[in-house]
């Protein structure tokens, strides 16, 4: 033999080398372009989290302090001060005496302590802020009568012409210096929307309509912010006098690193990812999550409390500053935009997976969006390094695959000795396998998700039976502790309905498995797959065998948690035609203990079991909900499937699925289908489908007694029956293997690990 062997040793591993080396070049370009398509994938959804997160943030900030402006006494309270403004002309220095304006406070503070709000000012139509939200015997003042700044103007014009409330975005507040408030145009006129453009009005109008006077109010002199680096932010709404009309607004001051910056830290990609949003210059208005290294990259100032929030432009230095780089223009607003803040500052939107340098130079990469509605821009990115890091790795191991295949000709001698013995052991192993205990595996007739199913013959008894393996990869203790649950419950059943289990044991190896009756037939799923819809008759003969396999069931505490299509099989049994097996009590659940005392959990703490396609509304939310009218409720299911040919709910994926299980009312199924179907037993399929379990039948004997009154309940007779399997028997018999069930059909798991869907 090895004079046969050794010429080919040298031959193989160049060639298996060639074939690598082309295959591994095909490779690389194949995973680069899954790796890009995933990173699109990854970074939009990130993307599109947060700016969702931000667009619901902002809706709860407009209606919060919508909310509070509409309050009776803080609405009343803001018109007496505004009046109070038009009677003395626009001048401010009779306000603090006003009893309004501490009434005002002492009914605010509390209540913005409540919603995260730090401060209130009151906002004249003619562009005046006062602060009414001060608490009286702080030894602090209101500030009275201080302009509106002019980064504002837009969004207060915007206010008043829209008469809706706007968001702010973060800013550095500044205390405004000792001069007059710039012309501004007064509600109601066509200066808001000149003011809009660009155009402003030489000079302003009281709500009255009288002009400003010409002596405006003196403002404080300037003076050093007493709040140092802090950044805020404002939602500001209408207020209305009974008349509707918009006589001023009620600005609130928010903390942005309280949420709005949060918000933006959730959906991080990967260890290197941030979020983080931008305004129109490029300048950053939520924190980085670098702060630390910008402040040693110099890019930020080296002291406690500096933020990178309105003080980092977003440009590109030209290189890697973490790597050592000198940029040639030390003013960052001499240098370009990063290449995602310009898309974005642009107007547009996208994702880039190509390398770009983001503001401390390190290549990223990333995806963008301009938010129009709310004045700024989000991006998220993460560094390429790791984004590419996976592509790295396996290129790496193709070039050692390589190298060691050029290596391993002088082994090949030995592997192809040892080969013969593997082989001889494989198949000694193989036919190992095939007994297990005093059966003798036959043939594999099926595969679920946590087994297969062979056909096995009893050593002793000369008895076909089906025999289900827990199969060895997925045999952990939570497996196994399911496989034993599942066969002890099912034994407790002796309905003809329900399968038998015959017998349970492992083997030495460590294969657990049990025993049960074969069937010779074919489940729903394969019934309508094959013939298409039932008559109501046979679909009413059906449903009423599964209601009295239930009904043990259920008088014994358990719920069977997984009636479908594919766990109903039909067969011609002991010369009975049409006798329904009701199988796989994998998911079944223990609602009450044998005293009759409700149980409120479930094995595994899931948080949802069954198959997305016949699982009632409850259990989607908590499993532990499950109880006798969830399993009527899969049973309505089934008869839908039955007589329409179709689940209740179509969709293109689970979430779509939750969705309208929870939320829509099934389509009658007379409408979806061309076969008859009698009133009565359409309105008791929708009864059993209903959302609420109060309004189904409550309890599978009723659920029985109310099918067999429908009209046709009684014409699938015997005789219908064994014409039918006369018939159709041998070709059922000689039928191929079901196709694949579909994954909206298949049975799903949600413990608090997350989702699995579990094949049949």
């Amino acid at each position: 033999m090895p004079n046969r062997v050794q010429p080919k040793i040298w031959i193989v591993p160049l060639a298996i080398a060639g074939v690598v080396a082309a295959f591994g070049w095909w490779g690389n370009v194949r995973l680069r372009e899954m790796i890009e398509a995933q990173l699109r994938a990854e970074l939009s959804v990130a993307l599109d989290a947060n700016v969702t997160a931000l667009e619901i943030w902002t809706t709860n900030q407009t209606k919060l302090a919508s909310a509070l402006a509409d309050e009776p006494k803080a609405r009343e309270l803001s018109l007496r001060i505004l009046d109070e403004l038009v009677k003395i002309e626009g001048s401010p220095k009779r306000l603090p005496d006003l009893v309004e304006m501490e009434e005002i406070g002492s009914h605010l503070a509390p209540r913005l302590g409540k919603v995260g709000y730090q401060l209130a000012h009151l906002v004249s139509t003619n562009y005046t802020v006062f602060t009414v939200s001060n608490r009286p015997g702080q030894g602090r003042r209101p500030r009275l009568g201080f302009p509106v700044a002019e980064d504002h103007l837009a969004k207060f014009a915007e206010l008043f012409a829209t008469d809706q409330p706007v968001i702010i975005t973060p800013f550095k507040p500044r205390v405004p210096p000792n001069r007059p408030p710039p012309d501004r145009p007064r509600l109601g006129s066509t200066n808001a929307q000149r003011l809009l453009s660009g155009e402003i009005p030489p000079r302003p109008l009281l709500t009255n309509g009288a002009e400003f006077p010409d002596r405006p109010p003196r403002f404080p002199g300037p003076r050093r912010n007493p709040n140092g680096d802090v950044t805020v932010m404002q939602v500001a709404t209408p207020i209305h006098d009974d008349q509707g009309v918009v006589r001023g607004a009620l600005a609130l001051i928010i903390n942005p690193d309280a949420e709005f910056s949060r918000i933006l830290t959730v959906a991080r990609p990967g260890k290197s990812g941030e979020s983080y949003a931008f305004d129109q210059h490029g300048l950053m208005i939520s924190r980085s999550r670098f702060d630390e290294q910008l402040k040693k990259l110099g890019l930020l100032e080296d002291r406690e409390g500096a933020s990178s929030a309105l003080s980092l432009r977003l440009s590109d230095p030209g290189g890697d500053l973490s790597a050592g780089f000198k940029p040639v223009e030390s003013d960052s607003a001499a240098r370009p935009l990063t290449h995602i803040i310009a898309g974005a500052v642009a107007g547009g939107s996208g994702v880039e997976v190509r390398p770009t340098r983001d503001y401390r130079g390190v290549p990223v990469v990333g995806a963008w969006r301009w938010l129009p509605q709310l004045g700024f821009g989000v991006a998220t990115q993460i560094d390429a390094q790791e984004a590419y890091q996976s592509l790295k790795v396996l290129q790496l191991l193709f070039v050692i695959l390589f190298l060691l295949l050029v290596l391993c000709a002088n082994g090949m001698y030995f592997l192809s000795y040892f080969n013969l013995i593997w082989r001889r052991r494989l198949t000694e192993a193989n036919l190992k396998m095939k007994q297990l205990g005093q059966y003798t595996l036959e043939e594999k007739i099926g595969e679920g998700g946590m087994g297969v199913v062979y056909r096995a013959r009893h050593g002793l008894m000369r008895r076909d039976t089906a025999v289900k393996l827990l199969l060895p990869d997925r045999a952990d203790a939570a497996s196994i502790q399911r496989f034993e649950r599942e066969v002890c419950l099912t034994c407790q059943l002796t309905h003809p309905n329900t399968i038998q289990v015959y017998d349970y044991g492992h083997t030495p190896e460590g294969i657990f498995y049990y025993a049960m009756e074969l069937l010779r037939g074919l489940n729903l799923h394969d019934l309508v797959g094959q013939f298409g819809p039932q008559p109501e008759a046979r679909v009413v003969h059906i449903l009423t065998q599964v209601c009295e396999a239930l009904a043990e069931a259920h008088a014994l505490g358990l719920v069977h948690r997984d009636i479908k299509p594919a766990n109903v099989f039909l067969c011609n049994r002991g010369g009975v035609a049409d006798c329904v097996k009701v199988l796989d009590f994998g998911l079944v659940r223990e609602y009450r203990e044998g005293n009759g005392t409700p149980l409120n959990s479930t094995i595994g703490d899931r948080g949802m079991a069954g198959t997305p396609s016949f699982m009632p509304p409850e259990s989607m939310k908590n499993s532990s909900l499950s109880d006798p009218r969830s399993d009527l409720y899969s049973v309505g299911a089934l008869g839908y499937y039955l007589v329409t040919g179709h689940s209740v709910f179509n969709a293109d994926s689970l979430i779509d699925l939750y969705h309208q299980h929870l939320t829509n009312a099934p389509v009658p199924p007379s409408k979806r289908t061309t076969n008859p179907i009698s009133d009565p037993l359409e309105a008791l399929l929708l009864r059993c489908l209903a959302n609420e379990p109060a309004r189904r039948p409550q309890s599978a004997g009723e659920l029985r007694a109310l099918l067999l009154r429908t009209p046709h309940a009684s014409e699938w007779t015997p005789e219908s029956r064994a014409t039918w399997w006369a018939l159709n028997g041998p070709a059922i018999q000689a039928r191929s293997a079901s196709a694949k069930t579909p994954v909206a059909d298949r049975t799903v798991e949600t413990p608090r690990t997350g989702p699995r869907v579990t094949a049949e």
